[in-house]
């Protein structure tokens, strides 16, 4: 909350004119002498402790007025002190809040301006060494008021039903306890950028954006490649699974209290911003829109689970500055978000099983081993203890879990499931959620046979993860391979053809031309290069499939092919391949997954360099 504080020989307003959002009954017009006027901003961050906001303020406003030698108060909303402010139901709250707080105080005379409306106004300020004072109050800070504590319990629980003591495991040099010691509070390495940055810049993915805000990219046509092909294979599994695809705005009016509860849960995480009178705010999720159109449905609980699915490109968060690095935590990021809207606890716990299938599936289909953490409340565990046990068996792997003493967000249960950085660092991606509140706060029901109205739990699931994250463990895992490499299906260009000389480019043309016409991304080096600078290059662009083309291959129609899955680091592997075999390889490898062409020029004489 932001507060100025000016001493005033007299202050007078005058409404003119409601917004939407402006408080019914206001007093229309008001002045006071020798008053103290309180121009206040109501703040985001102020919703996550509204009480203790408030008593701050009157805190502050009291000792400020003693000071001053007065007891008149005026209090005059005034947005213009904050760009990041609270909702307006919060708002009003907080200054209606003030207001009652003062009036209980011996000897003040308190009058307030009314929220929501333009108002002319005229202020004679004092002028003396105190007559004009700032404040900003946050909540919590100073005597704040009491939090609750909530208790964190965290052990293992093994595939075959045993629960092992979590610190066991945070001894060993695996990829499991690197998410234990996480997780645990163990110190971990600080100051290593990580692996994937310079990656993601030398192979010509993305680059930071200099001319946005900090963690927002800019896209080569290489990365956006692979961006959207993670894009296509998640809405497949969704489209598997059922889901319905849908698309959502990526603003929404704060103004709406469903929408302003909803957004207070990620306080001043939010870009959020004034559209004419109405305070807006960017989407961290798909949440708002989805819960939106589940709202605005007519449910059946025959239709029940329900699944909308959305790429929400983009969504927002107001990362912390020193945070945001490369594709491991931006401002700006796509997520897969799919929400499922359940009959009961017992449709959710069976459709969290499913999803969290489909996760452990994404990290071997996207070669990024996976560890993960259940989390939940104790009332939760204690009921449900043998279904923990049963989705960690049918896991096949430990899993951290952590049992929390009391419900602190909107859900009541979710698997984290991570990928390990080549630095030993969690880069959480999957994820399913049972939520418990958003039905009631969006009004989503359906009425039962004996026409008891029902709102029913929602589950939130991200298949893999933002795509971005997605992309950075793919590159962060490269550091522990002897020859680093994407998925085949995944690699920008997946065969590429090496004239020996300006005499084998034509036939090199034409067996490029063919293997695109198979699907298959092929170009050609027909640079004025050495063979051994383009093959080289072909390496470094990390190519699974190299074939040179001299006038034994143009004569016998075979190719010596480099294979790179197969190749050691000093000792590439090669095969000779007719055309049809290579075609072969390639598919074999990439079945079942989605295909998009090249997305740079087929020919490497005319692809430009981006950085």
């Amino acid at each position: 909350m932001r507060l100025l504080l000016i001493h005033s020989d007299h202050i007078e307003y005058e409404t003119r004119k409601k917004t939407k959002v402006a408080e019914e009954d206001a007093v229309p017009k008001d002045a006071l002498d020798e008053a103290l006027a309180v121009f206040c901003a109501v703040e985001s961050v102020d919703e996550e402790n509204i009480e203790d906001a408030v008593r701050q303020a009157v805190d502050e406003i009291v000792t400020t007025a003693r000071q001053l030698g007065t007891t008149n108060i005026m209090i005059y909303p005034y947005a213009h002190l904050s760009s990041d402010l609270a909702s307006p139901e919060a708002a009003v709250s907080a200054l209606k809040g003030i207001e009652e707080g003062l009036v209980g105080k011996d000897g003040f005379v308190v009058k307030r301006a009314p929220f929501g409306w333009y108002k002319a106004f005229s202020l004679s300020c004092k002028g003396h060494p105190l007559s004009e004072l700032s404040r900003t109050i946050v909540p919590g800070e100073g005597a704040a008021a009491e939090k609750k504590e909530i208790l964190h319990e965290f052990f293992v629980f093994t595939p075959n039903g045993e629960r092992r003591d979590a610190a066991d495991y945070a001894k060993e040099n695996t990829p499991f306890a690197s998410l234990v010691r996480k997780e645990l509070g163990y110190p971990g390495p600080d100051g290593v950028e990580p692996v994937h940055v310079d990656l993601m810049r030398a192979k010509e993915l993305v680059e930071y954006e200099p001319r946005s805000d900090v963690g927002h990219h800019r896209w080569m046509p290489r990365g956006k490649l692979i961006r959207d092909l993670l894009s296509d294979y998640v809405l497949a599994r969704v489209l598997d699974y059922g889901g319905m695809p849908v698309e959502t705005p990526v603003m929404y009016d704060l103004g709406d209290k469903a929408i302003a509860e909803h957004a207070a849960k990620f306080g001043e995480r939010q870009y959020r911003f004034k559209s004419g009178n109405r305070d807006m705010m960017l989407r961290f999720a798909a949440c708002f829109g989805m819960f939106s159109i589940m709202h605005d449905m007519h449910i059946s609980p025959n239709t029940l689970p329900m699944k909308l699915y959305e790429l929400s490109t983009y969504s927002f968060r107001h990362e912390q500055k020193g945070e945001v690095i490369g594709l491991k935590r931006l401002r700006a990021f796509t997520m897969p978000d799919m929400h499922t809207l359940c009959r009961d606890v017992d449709g959710a716990l069976k459709a969290f099983e499913e999803q969290l299938v489909i996760g452990w599936k994404s990290g071997e289909d996207l070669e990024t081993p996976l560890v993960g953490v259940f989390r939940c409340t104790r009332d939760f565990f204690d009921q449900y203890e043998l279904w923990v046990k049963e989705i960690v068996a049918k896991s096949g792997v430990p899993m951290l879990i952590e049992v929390l003493s009391e419900r602190v967000h909107y859900w009541i249960a979710k698997v984290d499931l991570a990928a390990i950085d080549a630095q030993g660092r969690p880069i959480e991606n999957p994820t399913v959620q049972i939520d418990v509140e958003s039905a009631d706060r969006f009004d989503i029901k359906y009425y039962a046979p004996d026409g008891t109205e029902v709102h029913p739990p929602i589950l939130h699931c991200s298949p893999t993860g933002s795509i971005e994250r997605v992309i950075c463990a793919m590159l962060e895992s490269t550091a522990a391979q002897e020859v680093p490499s994407f998925p085949t299906w995944l690699a920008p260009t997946q065969v590429r053809l090496v004239p020996v000389a300006e005499r084998h480019v034509c036939f090199a043309e034409e067996i490029g031309t063919r293997l695109n016409a198979a699907g298959i991304r092929a170009d050609v080096d027909d640079r004025d290069e050495s063979v051994n600078k383009k093959i080289r290059e072909a390496g470094m662009d990390w190519v699974p499939y190299v074939a040179v083309i001299g006038d034994q291959e143009a004569e016998t129609g075979r190719l010596m092919v480099t294979i790179r899955k197969l190749s050691e680091k000093k000792k590439p592997y090669k095969e000779t391949m007719s055309e049809t075999e290579l075609i072969q390889a390639v598919k074999l490898e990439t079945a079942g997954k989605p295909f998009r062409p090249l997305y740079t020029p087929k020919a490497l004489s005319r692809k430009p360099r981006f950085i």
